[in-house]
């Protein structure tokens, strides 16, 4: 097995893929994102830290240089660039807030500007992994710093002070034996010309004077036109002399066209042209899947043309893949030892001789990202040059996807990115904007192609179908002595290469290989899975069913032992310790062990504090259940206690959640409790509701009606959540994806203590229908 890990070739969860019988060279390039205001020539300065993370190892590393991500104008305003992409977490409002926070500007004068892609000038800038606030807040600080020194700087010589006199206070720069100020506009001009400050004699802000970050009193800066309905976003942008166009793809991965009749197309009013769209055999990471493409004067008429299409399909080897059947292969795949990724002490032996042994096998199906927005991209390519606008996560990995299918240069591709309607990992393939440039090119015209929901859902790149089973061992006390699990799911490394049929480093390092359990005898195993779609990363990926299996199982022992769930959730965790897996290759989400253990004393810290907050034990109404579950993800620890209300007809409705979250030093408290509620809001609805599933190779779910998510009438009814307030040392870690995870479990034990029902399969669909 060849290990890819070259970060030139591979970004984010890419570069920890593992597939067989694969050269390095086989694995295109993946995506990024970037943008920059430019107040005069660039300087790069990578990775420079307070702690280490993983930042200077993701593709391009960091930039701290204040003249690519500020520019003070004569009038005073403050623009600083926004590298992220904003798809609902207020990155595009956090990372410049921080900034401003160290530079002493006044909220009130500052202008946020969205960045383009270009990585080489700006640093990484892929909007996934819940890892902008990790690796960015010491680097943002840093660029905030030096532009309030260079200010501080300019003041002293325009006053022949010495600049410890001066200091920047509130948008001036203040100096104290004469009381003399000048205000930031003033200064612009001369504080372009300083030399920018070392990042390591800098001086950056005491916690205690912050008056922006941790305060929670800052909206995101994006707020008033999403909710005025001005805000941009893909579908919105029109250029002259632009074409509509949807497109026919293969209605099964892999599959080829064979014949396609125009005719029909070509009556509908608005209809211009019908043409085959170029697509690459799978797997091709996000190069698109090809098929007819129908261009129009609206998209409307694109629409009703592509209906009226008459096409010939070859599905091809993927044509008999049958959710009910491959559930079946999965469920014997998980009953056979699998490839061993994780053994400690013998576990076969321990279960053997437990006094009672605990099975739990697991299933959840594919699930779409179903985002909002579908996916759309407008392209106008002229020549040798092309310019995207795109809703994107990676716009530059989308420039360098796209530069390389075009067979341009990379500095000829400008990448666009408008607000995300919702992303979750979809929108980190550029499949769509590559489909956009292909046409532009072929046409001669700015061209605008839109997905519709059904092409959504169709055509997505799926969370992985899995199946997990846990055997725990127990002796005569009750207590765990040996633990087995054997997870069993297709590969995102499927995406990549073919013949990748045993998860990926990164899939093994989410809940798997770093579950924390203090058991003296554990194996995990990895049988193989194939894949016969394309498999993607979904919001927080592989978590949702390891946390899935392993908090409902931690609610089955408490069971069978007759204990509480949470002291048995405590007991399983253990002491206070730092846990050390022997695992080959250990992934930790990117970042150094050092810097983010895996810390049992945190894991324990959010479980207490919830059951304190949410009153666990408290008395609930017949037909109310409590359930608990916790999950370290993305270097975040996360617990929570979900209340559920089932009626004597199996409705389920959920009254109260309660979060605690350990997510290191933060930003915005706002934006975490936000995230939270939304998280509890997707996990109810993933599992009451999600589940893509195949039929002849096929999605058989086509919209909303058949792909169901939660209405406003069964979100939770409330949702509180805790923020464990940080150590002076400790670093940041997830917000986005850890929120996920933990709340099925929860859920299913909820409604095991409502019942006695124990559900195991997702969705819960009507499996509690009387």
């Amino acid at each position: 097995m060849n290990f890819i890990d070259n970060p030139r070739k591979l970004r984010g969860f890419e570069k920890h893929t593992r597939v067989e019988k694969i050269s390095r060279r086989s694995i295109l390039r993946g995506i990024g994102i970037t943008g920059g205001f430019v107040l005069a020539a660039p300087v790069m300065s990578r990775q420079a830290f307070a702690y280490e993370t993983g930042a200077g190892k993701m593709p391009h590393g960091v930039v701290v240089d204040p003249r690519i991500f500020v520019a003070v104008a004569p009038d005073g305003t403050v623009t600083i660039l926004a590298h992220r992409s904003e798809m609902g977490t207020g990155v595009r409002t956090s990372l410049p807030l921080i900034v401003a926070e160290e530079m002493e500007a006044d909220w009130s004068k500052v202008k946020v500007q969205q960045a383009h892609g270009d990585e080489v000038k700006f640093g990484n800038q892929d909007t996934d992994g819940s890892r902008s606030t990790r690796h960015y807040l010491i680097p943002m600080r840093q660029i905030g710093a030096s532009a309030r020194t260079m200010l501080e700087q300019a003041a002293a010589k325009r006053w022949g002070v010495p600049a410890t006199e001066v200091k920047a206070v509130n948008h001036e720069v203040v100096h104290g034996a004469s009381g003399r100020k000048l205000g930031f506009g003033e200064l612009a001009a001369d504080a372009a010309k300083e030399s920018v400050p070392s990042i390591e004699g800098l001086k950056l802000k005491d916690p205690k004077d912050f008056r922006y970050l941790t305060k929670g009193q800052i909206g995101i800066v994006d707020l008033h036109d999403i909710t005025t309905g001005k805000a941009g976003y893909g579908a919105d942008v029109r250029l002259p002399g632009m074409k509509y166009a949807v497109i026919a793809r293969p209605p099964v991965t892999g599959g080829k066209l064979v014949s396609f009749d125009p005719a029909e197309a070509m009556k509908v009013s608005g209809v211009e042209k019908v043409m085959q769209v170029r697509g690459w055999p799978w797997p091709s990471k996000f190069q698109p899947l090809g098929g007819v493409a129908v261009i129009a004067r609206n998209t409307g008429a694109a629409i009703k043309g592509r209906d009226a299409l008459k096409l010939v399909w070859d599905d091809g080897a993927n044509g008999k893949y049958d959710s009910v059947a491959y559930r079946k292969e999965l469920e014997e795949a998980s009953r056979k030892p699998g490839l061993v990724v994780r053994a400690e002490g013998d576990a076969d032996a321990a279960l053997k001789s437990a006094d009672k042994v605990v099975i739990g096998e697991y299933y959840l199906p594919h699930l779409a990202h179903a985002s909002m927005e579908p996916p759309v991209a407008i392209a106008d390519v002229k020549g040798d040059k092309a310019e995207i606008w795109a809703p994107v996560q990676s716009p530059g990995g989308t420039r360098e996807d796209v530069a390389k299918t075009l067979g341009i240069p990379e500095g000829n591709v400008t990448v666009n990115v408008t607000l995300l309607g919702g992303g979750f990992g979809r929108k980190s393939k550029c499949d769509f904007a590559l489909e956009a440039a292909l046409l532009s090119k072929e046409l001669g015209a700015p061209v605008k192609v839109q997905w519709t929901r059904e092409d959504d859902l169709h055509h997505d790149f799926l969370h992985t179908v899995s199946v997990e089973r846990i055997e725990a061992g127990l002796d005569k006390s009750g207590k765990v002595v040996a633990w087995r699990h054997r997870s069993v799911a297709p590969t995102i490394a499927s995406t990549f290469a073919a013949g990748a049929n045993h998860a990926a480093a990164f899939e093994l390092g989410m809940g798997l290989v770093d579950m924390p359990f203090e058991i003296a005898n554990i194996s995990c195993e990895n049988p193989e899975a194939a894949a016969f779609t394309r498999i993607g990363w979904f919001r927080s990926v592989s978590n949702i069913p390891r946390a899935f299996a392993v908090q409902s199982m931690v609610g089955e022992i408490a069971n069978a032992t007759g204990r509480d769930q949470k002291e048995t959730l405590l007991a399983l965790i253990g002491s206070p310790r730092i846990v050390k897996p022997a695992v080959k290759d250990m992934w930790n989400y990117g970042e150094p062990f050092d810097s983010y253990p895996i810390d049992t004393a945190r894991l324990r810290k959010v479980v207490e504090l919830v059951a304190e907050k949410g009153e666990w034990g408290r008395s609930v109404p017949k037909g109310h259940g409590l359930g608990i579950a916790v999950h370290r993800s993305f270097v975040s620890y996360i617990a929570t206690i979900v209340e559920v209300a089932i009626d004597d007809k199996g409705k389920l409705t959920v009254p109260r959640v309660d979060t605690a979250i350990d997510c290191g030093t933060y930003v915005n408290p706002e934006r975490i409790q936000s995230q939270i509620e939304g998280a509890a809001i997707m996990g109810l609805s993933l599992a009451k509701y999600g589940e893509i599933s195949f039929k002849e190779g096929k999605v058989v779910q086509k919209n909303f009606d058949d792909f169901q998510v939660i209405r406003i009438d069964e979100s939770p009814l409330i949702t509180n959540v805790y923020i464990v307030p940080p150590g002076p040392d400790t670093p940041p870690s997830g917000v986005g994806e850890p929120g996920v995870p933990p709340f099925a479990p929860a859920l299913m034990n909820a409604i095991f203590a409502a019942t006695g029902k124990r559900i195991r399969a997702l969705p819960i669909g009507k499996q509690l229908e009387a």
